[in-house]
């Protein structure tokens, strides 16, 4: 049944067109975006009978008050707005991708002796790149691999072609690295391991073993028998790498499998990428417990995940099956961003239902370790509100600390955790602005009052607008004492205690103001505590250590002759960093508001004298 007036006419007039429709609540934030092909059927479907409904849906639907539609001219054009217009709102309801997510490449840099490092860019400086890879992790554990194999050196230590730089490091000695460093390989040497290097990066095992195989006879019949068991032994590394990758397709295929599960709680998707016949990485997208993950938001899921248009492979195969006409918009999509033919299908049998089904297993498993750590969590949060006699569980905590350097560089460091784990989006820094001098009271009475303000702006619509459920205080009594007087001045009803330290700085109670509660007995409530205080301080004293070492820097520059505040913060904005002050030309300085040739010259000089701190 429509919800209201409004839902009722809307509905009695929506086109058989395709299109996309925006759901918002009773504040008018939009909460969910879909796309369909016929707006009238699809809209219309969330207003039937509620047992005919999911548990998600039934939830979504309960907080609809109102929709809009956009009529489109075809459901690809539908899709690519409803994937403009989730990544723009980021309802409540889709499901969440981090599109602005960089993909690493490996990069064999240009050097006279390369190095293999990650990139998140690709440059034009003569450095080879492979990739990109869907995850730093796995860019990182291809490099130790190759490391491994060929003996690379994996220290900083610069190359002088040919020349011994100092002694040879342990890995050396115990032979997993041939040490250019000491000048005993040759230029031309170095770079054949790198032609193995490189063929290995592109996949193709099978060269790199006969190379290698090749190297050893050689070094054999040369009677270098310690060479030719080095070369002996990254083959047989190479082989054990081999083994360890399983043949699940047709040698020379590059596709993605899709695999879908949903319980009554959650839903994951989890994605086999296969290289050339062989399963090279693993991603899964775990929804969260409101997000609505159906055939209809699938096909979404699938364009922002190829927001990077290089990692889009031939062939996509689906666990789930899309209608023929959305299938076909996406595949569209997909072909005209990466500038090749992707094919779109849902296998039905032989080796590509097997990947599937394989997929499918992950993202079960994917949902079974999160629903145990979900039960670890809760039984956590539990034990918490019995310790501190809470009312309720707190699904949101909010912890709080002072850092400073002296009487500058005062702040206030918020973390948060959301069900028991720690959600760094939600992190926030007060610089203090108005206590005068070190004094931590007042200092957190300041940022808390100001964090406080923002649950009572109607108009707020950031995360500081969502109230926490409990406020732990990196500090005693009279931390507890003073930020409860700022919570009652604004209208504020939160549990407030404060984490008590010992003399070694470890946490030692908690307490309510008036009494210290213990926490010792219970190891895993201790460890929670603990690691919570550890949290907040860290990224306390990273924000003022930071903004200690910009204001540093300033002061610094004004040591120069014809700099004073004004210009060493117009070049700090210009550059960013004293690196980028250090190689700026005489031109690059002068183009600085201010700063004439003398002064561009005198920076120059100050600069070349003094080491960066």
């Amino acid at each position: 049944m429509p919800k209201n007036k409004i839902i009722s006419e809307k509905l009695s007039v929506l086109p058989h067109l395709p299109g996309v429709y925006l759901m918002k609540n009773a504040a008018g934030s939009i909460i969910y975006v879909g796309k369909s092909k016929c707006l009238k059927n699809r809209v219309s479907s969330y207003f039937q009978a509620p047992e005919r409904l999911n548990v998600k849906t039934r939830k979504l639907v309960s907080n609809i008050c109102d929709f809009e539609t956009i009529v489109t001219g075809s459901e690809a054009e539908a899709l690519l707005l409803e994937n403009e217009l989730i990544k723009r709102h980021m309802p409540k309801y889709n499901i969440k991708l981090k599109d602005s997510k960089s993909y690493p490449y490996i990069k064999i840099t240009s050097d006279r002796y390369p190095r293999l490092v990650t990139q998140y860019e690709r440059k034009d400086d003569r450095s080879k790149y492979f990739g990109p890879y869907t995850s730093a992790v796995s860019a990182r554990d291809i490099i130790k691999t190759v490391q491994k194999i060929f003996r690379l050196p994996v220290c900083e230590r610069k190359l002088c072609y040919g020349k011994a730089v100092g002694r040879p490091c342990l890995n050396f000695h115990i032979d997993q690295c041939i040490a250019p460093c000491t000048g005993k390989i040759s230029e031309a040497e170095y770079a054949s391991v790198f032609e193995d290097v490189e063929s290995f990066l592109k996949g193709d095992y099978m060269a790199v073993k006969k190379s290698l195989e090749q190297k050893m006879y050689d070094a054999s019949e040369q009677m270098r028998f310690e060479a030719a068991a080095k070369y002996r032994d990254s083959i047989q590394n190479l082989d054990k790498l081999s083994g360890h990758q399983k043949i699940k397709s047709t040698p020379g295929t590059d596709k993605d499998i899709f695999g879908f599960c949903e319980t009554e709680t959650r839903s994951a998707v989890a994605v086999l990428l296969i290289r050339d016949g062989v399963i090279i990485d693993k991603n899964v997208i775990l929804m969260g417990v409101d997000e609505i993950a159906d055939s209809e938001t699938l096909s979404d899921l699938i364009l922002r995940y190829y927001h990077n248009p290089e990692i889009i492979p031939r062939e996509i195969s689906l666990s789930f099956p899309l209608e023929e006409e959305t299938s076909e918009a996406v595949a569209e999509i997909l072909s005209q961003n990466s500038g090749h033919a992707v094919k779109l299908h849902t296998p039905q049998k032989g080796k590509n239902k097997e990947l599937c089904d394989m997929a499918v297993q992950n993202a079960a498993e994917a949902i079974r370790t999160k629903e145990r750590q979900d039960e670890n969590d809760s039984s956590l949060l539990i034990r918490l509100a019995s310790a501190l006699e809470l009312e309720i569980v707190p699904e949101r905590i909010e912890s709080y600390d002072i850092s400073n350097s002296g009487d500058s560089d005062i702040y206030c460091g918020m973390i948060v955790l959301e069900n028991g784990r720690f959600k760094k989006s939600d992190y926030r820094a007060f610089s203090i602005r108005t206590t005068d001098g070190v004094d931590d009271y007042a200092s957190m009475r300041e940022a808390l009052s100001r964090r406080f303000a923002h649950l009572t702006d109607k108009e707020d619509t950031t995360s500081l607008s969502v109230p926490p459920d409990l406020i732990l205080l990196d500090g005693g009594v009279g931390h507890v004492s003073t930020v409860r007087q700022a919570a009652l001045e604004c209208g504020v009803d939160i549990p407030i205690f404060g984490m008590v330290k010992d003399s070694f700085h470890k946490t030692r109670t908690i307490t309510d103001g008036e009494h210290e509660i213990s926490i010792a007995k219970d190891a895993l409530l201790f460890n929670f505590i603990y690691k919570i205080q550890e949290e907040v301080h860290r990224f306390t004293f990273s924000k003022m250590d930071a903004a200690r070492r910009k204001r540093m820097k300033k002061t610094e520059l004004t040591n120069v002759k014809g700099v004073g505040e004004a210009k060493a913060k117009a070049l700090y904005e210009a550059f960013k960093t004293t690196a980028a002050l250090k190689n700026a030309t005489l031109d690059d300085l002068c183009k600085v508001k201010g700063i004439t040739p003398e002064i561009a010259a005198n920076i120059m000089e100050y600069l070349k004298e003094e080491p960066e701190k």
